[in-house]
């Protein structure tokens, strides 16, 4: 993993690609990198949320290595070509993308593929594939997140988005000046670390429920998330603990 490095501060683990001098581009090193610290992430019980940015303060991630690619002849990338979480490769714990820089093609992909967006000022987000000729069908999801006519021209034109437009549209959920913004995502994820769990990863599997199902049904598969929730140990340790007016103690149960 020396193409991307692990770290976990306070229950939150830090996931950087750290390959400045090609712009955090996604060679073969860098995506194993990630398939392995996202697996790591998943296995890691101290680790209550994932996040992932890049290294320096240039790129996030400039989308996939051209050069690499060229040499390979890469037709259609295979499925498993670069983290897609929830199509690839399950994460039920949240995730967060702090988006240092450019966020470009396979950039975008990891910004998108995150639960949480967290963006410095002077970031770019691009589907760049339409200017070399290739292919964004990752981008499939992103109507359901930002207005459809928005996506349409990002994927038409190719053309970058600012940090401040991305935030506009709900795609960043904040924005900071770039010196703030590690520490800035740091609080965001302790945030959700200190609350129940159960609540958290029932209600991240509750978000996705519309995208797939009719609303009356995603109303019956929500209560059935949920149900396991309300009889657990937590639930009765977050009432106590108010009445007591004290810290919950979580036990996961």
């Amino acid at each position: 993993m020396n193409a991307v490095r692990y770290e976990v501060r306070d229950g939150v683990a830090w996931l950087t690609i750290d390959r400045p001098q090609a712009r955090n581009s996604l060679d073969r090193a860098v995506r194993d990198g990630l398939f392995a610290g996202v697996r790591r992430f998943n296995d890691d019980d101290e680790a209550k949320v994932l996040v992932l940015t890049g290294a320096g303060d240039k790129a996030f991630c400039a989308g996939g290595d051209l050069a690499e690619m060229s040499r390979d002849g890469l037709t259609v990338p295979p499925v498993d070509f670069v983290p897609q979480f929830g199509r690839n490769i399950e994460v039920d714990k949240p995730t967060i993308a702090a988006v240092n820089g450019a966020a470009y093609a396979g950039g975008f992909l990891l910004a998108q593929t995150c639960d949480l967006c967290v963006a410095a000022t002077t970031a770019t987000f691009a589907i760049s594939e339409v200017r070399v000729g290739r292919g964004s069908p990752w981008a499939a999801p992103l109507p359901l997140m930002i207005p459809r006519r928005v996506a349409m021209e990002l994927v038409l034109t190719g053309a970058p988005l600012t940090a401040r437009r991305a935030y506009e549209i709900g795609f960043v959920n904040q924005l900071t000046e770039p010196g703030e913004l590690r520490e800035r995502t740091q609080e965001l994820a302790l945030r959700i670390a200190a609350n129940a769990p159960l609540s958290v990863l029932a209600g991240k599997r509750t978000m996705a429920l519309t995208a797939e199902h009719s609303l009356h049904e995603s109303f019956e598969r929500a209560e059935m998330i949920w149900a396991p929730v309300y009889s657990s140990d937590d639930a009765q340790e977050g009432m106590a603990a108010f009445v007591a007016r004290r810290a919950p103690e979580w036990q996961g149960r």
